[in-house]
């Protein structure tokens, strides 16, 4: 939840650029799918004790599905395909895992089967922001990580993992254990290259402006000499 709440920042600048620039979507619609499967596992027909879960993942879910909204309206045409595709998709399996564990599965094995899927899709959640980091290693830059996302994302892993552990339930504490690990990744990136935010744009529009000047430059040519040297008068 602290993730979520954070990513306003984010869509804050989007809003303002009217832009969604170098960010990505994937981890937003891959957010929403984790907070729909592990609101569906809380609930008390599928495991008991757990509204704490539900609560929590089904005020998220309600949150993320607006961020993806604002997304797909200030995208670029081909990212906005690529994640209404996505999107589609996240939704289908949604649909299939609560069809199933309504009509197929029942008592242990109804918890089983959306606890598991539940896993499974909080680890590829936490390993959504992969794409940013290696985008962080190659540019060497950390404009599109935020800090703070980076930070939550370490603290969200760690406080559920923990409440997981505490609770017994392999579901919440294995996929946040991942992601524990993953936001402590992200904040050793962003260590690394935090002095160099923004540098690399800086740096090549000021390389192409030494350019454009030295190829800019007007020839300067030897003056004439008007007054010919005294061996020139003899």
């Amino acid at each position: 939840m602290l993730k979520i709440m954070h990513q306003m920042i984010t869509f804050k600048r989007i809003i303002k650029k009217r832009s969604t620039e170098q960010f990505s979507g994937v981890p937003y619609v891959m957010t929403l799918l984790n907070c729909l499967l592990s609101a569906w596992y809380g609930l008390p027909f599928v495991s008991p004790n757990n509204l704490l879960v539900s609560t929590i993942n089904g005020t998220g879910a309600a949150i993320e599905l607006v961020y993806v909204m604002i997304f797909l309206i200030f995208a670029m045409k081909k990212e906005k395909g690529k994640i209404l595709g996505l999107l589609t998709l996240v939704l289908a399996i949604f649909a299939i895992v609560a069809f199933v564990s309504l009509f197929a599965l029942h008592g242990n094995g109804r918890k089983l089967f959306c606890g598991s899927a539940a896993t499974v899709f909080s680890i590829i959640m936490y390993g959504s922001p992969l794409t940013i980091m290696r985008m962080v290693i190659k540019t060497k830059s950390v404009e599109f990580m935020p800090f703070f996302l980076s930070l939550f994302v370490f603290l969200c892993g760690t406080s559920w993992f923990v409440f997981g552990l505490l609770g017994k339930d392999p579901f919440v504490a294995i996929p946040n254990g991942f992601g524990c690990g993953l936001g402590t990744v992200q904040l050793i990136l962003y260590a690394i290259y935090r002095n160099n935010k923004g540098q690399t744009k800086k740096g090549a529009t000021s390389e192409s402006l030494e350019m454009e000047k030295s190829t800019s430059k007007p020839h300067q040519e030897k003056p004439l000499n008007k007054h010919p040297s005294n061996d020139e008068q003899v």
